[in-house]
């Protein structure tokens, strides 16, 4: 980024995201039984929820020896998961009543008494190495359960299988799939301002077990993970040459990808994994490519004056989203995954940057610039419907989770001396209704996140 006009071209078109070291993350697989349900399906709308969150109990897993212990922690996990949802209101233990076998069927009236619409219950086994979870979910006011599963996994894997529950639990009283057994992987931040090491990280959606990938000693941009959950793309500055990168979780393995002559940078992969969209500089210009990760070719997508860069595809990979400065100001468009066909669909106030497309694939949220404060909105494919869900000083990069229903994006604290002192950067997660906006605790300051695909799925 030698020429001086491109860096403050570039500055404006935002992108953010960074690196850590190498940390094998296995996806344990998880053996599982269902019980035939003895209900129908249980629906609460989903609008509904968030103005009325679904009261649910959740007493401790039972379990002997040890297993009471790890089934309490299940259980908080759990609880955990769906109350920061916003869609479900865990009800007060003190106003459980004594009495009953946990382990059979719930004395309905009981938990009637406590407002409860639904009812979680359960035993953890453990066994050696490994422990045997079972649930049940029963629906309160008909008296009759939903779902009985059982899985057995690596004990140490007892949070991934709480995490799995909850989806469970969700999908069966929402009807839509959850999104808590994810990861997300984002730039760890520390240090002043104009000194900060960046390194790349990994955690559960939850802000629990992270882990990081990198050292920092190369400041990186952009991670994005691969639809199977395994490798990330991103930028480095690995001897100040920026360029995307992919990194293996598996064996910690880096490599460069492709070998084009200027900077690479905003890497995302195709929905089906044999591609990535990147942007590459060439003088004062930056411009879409695609490569293939098999043969490695390089195909460009865009051409002319501009700066087109943060390429994302949508679900079905046939359209291509990105912002381009081409018509003079920042703005998102629109083209065919082959290129060509470009359309403008940003025309609010301000300028627009880093946009992604919902795995539902009927909305696009992007981050907006304008008059002195950041915004994260969407808007639909076509560019209507455009909502600003949380506005703020500085704030971006948005993600959504596999699910489609939850945002999870980056705001920073305003500096506190000239220095940069007191500069803070933190994750934050909200609906797309823009409700329940709730900061996501990391171990140091955090930004650009990337939600996994579900891990179990």
């Amino acid at each position: 980024m030698s020429n001086p006009t491109f860096s403050r071209r570039f500055a404006l078109l935002g992108g953010a995201g960074l690196l850590a070291a190498p940390a094998i993350l296995s996806r344990p697989a998880l053996a599982q039984g269902a019980a035939p349900s003895t209900g129908g399906q249980q629906y609460i709308d989903i609008t509904r929820a968030r103005t009325n969150p679904i009261p649910i109990a959740l007493p401790d897993f039972t379990g002997a020896g040890g297993g009471a212990q790890l089934g309490a922690n299940i259980t908080r996990v759990i609880a955990n998961n769906l109350s920061n949802s916003g869609l479900f209101r865990v009800v007060d233990r003190a106003a459980y009543l004594p009495g009953g076998d946990p382990s059979g069927t719930p004395q309905f009236a009981n938990w009637r008494i406590t407002g409860s619409q639904a009812l979680v219950t359960g035993r953890a086994e453990p066994q050696g190495d490994r422990a045997r979870i079972e649930f049940r979910l029963w629906d309160v006011n008909a008296g009759e359960q939903l779902q009985g599963t059982a899985y057995t996994a690596a004990a140490a894997n007892w949070r991934q299988i709480a995490h799995v529950i909850s989806d469970v639990i969700y999908e069966r009283m929402l009807g839509e799939k959850g999104y808590f057994d994810t990861r997300i992987v984002y730039v760890a931040e520390s240090g002043p301002r104009d000194r900060r090491t960046r390194r790349l990280a990994i955690m559960d959606q939850d802000g629990e077990n992270t882990r990081y990938l990198t050292d920092g000693s190369a400041q990186a941009l952009s991670p994005r993970f691969h639809p199977n959950a395994r490798q990330i793309a991103f930028m480095s500055y690995a001897n100040n040459n920026p360029r995307v990168f992919l990194f293996n979780l598996d064996s910690g393995r880096q490599e460069v990808l492709g070998n084009f002559q200027g900077m690479t940078l905003s890497p995302r992969f195709s929905p089906d994994g044999r591609n990535v969209v990147l942007s590459s500089t060439r003088g004062g210009d930056a411009n879409i490519f695609v490569v293939d990760l098999a043969s490695r070719r390089e195909r460009q997508l865009t051409s002319g004056g501009g700066l087109d860069v943060s390429p994302c595809y949508s679900p079905d990979g046939s359209q291509i989203v990105f912002n381009s400065d081409r018509g003079g100001d920042q703005q998102l468009y629109v083209m065919d995954a082959g290129g060509g066909g470009a359309r403008r669909i940003s025309f609010g106030n301000g300028r627009y940057a880093t946009p992604v497309w919902s795995p539902r694939g009927d909305l696009i949220a992007f981050t907006r610039i304008g008059g002195g404060r950041f915004a994260i909105g969407v808007m639909r494919p076509d560019g209507s419907g455009e909502r600003i869900l949380s506005e703020g000083w500085q704030m971006e990069s948005p993600s959504f989770a596999p699910n489609g229903r939850v945002l999870t994006y980056y705001r920073e604290s305003r500096a506190s001396d000239s220095r940069g002192g007191g500069y803070s950067s933190r994750l934050s997660m909200i609906d797309i209704a823009g409700f329940n906006e709730r900061q996501i605790s990391t171990p140091t300051d955090a930004s650009d996140p990337n939600w996994s695909p579900l891990l179990s799925s």
